[in-house]
């Protein structure tokens, strides 16, 4: 997978922006104003995607390139491998599951916004 792969995935979904709020390197995609998925610029190797708990630990045991999430809360962010032993279309699967866990934590007022 390709970071311009993956950019231009994120930024097929609804609502989608992206943004550089640390630094120049990682890559924030959001929806709602709200981060699903963090990423290096020049060196993309992991994503950060949130994850639902009990999934998140399945996913560990599984896949090697799947861990706890760098500088991220470790029970519902995961850093997932793009050089490693996880799928492509898993790492895109991820991606959708935690866009879907961010779009449902916002208010249904911007929901509502964002399916128009």
């Amino acid at each position: 997978m390709t970071l311009t792969y993956y950019r231009d995935y994120c930024l097929s979904k609804p609502g989608t922006t992206e943004d550089t709020p640390f630094d120049e390197d990682a890559l924030c995609f959001r929806v709602g104003g709200k981060i699903f998925s963090i990423t290096s610029i020049s060196q993309f190797q992991y994503i950060n995607l949130k994850c639902d708990p009990e999934r998140s630990i399945e996913l560990r045991e599984q896949y090697e390139g799947i861990t706890p999430g760098y500088h991220m809360n470790k029970k519902q962010w995961n850093s997932v491998s793009t050089t490693g032993n996880v799928p492509d279309p898993l790492i895109l699967e991820l991606a959708d599951h935690s866009y879907e866990l961010i779009f449902a934590s916002l208010p249904k007022k911007i929901q509502a916004e964002i399916r128009l």
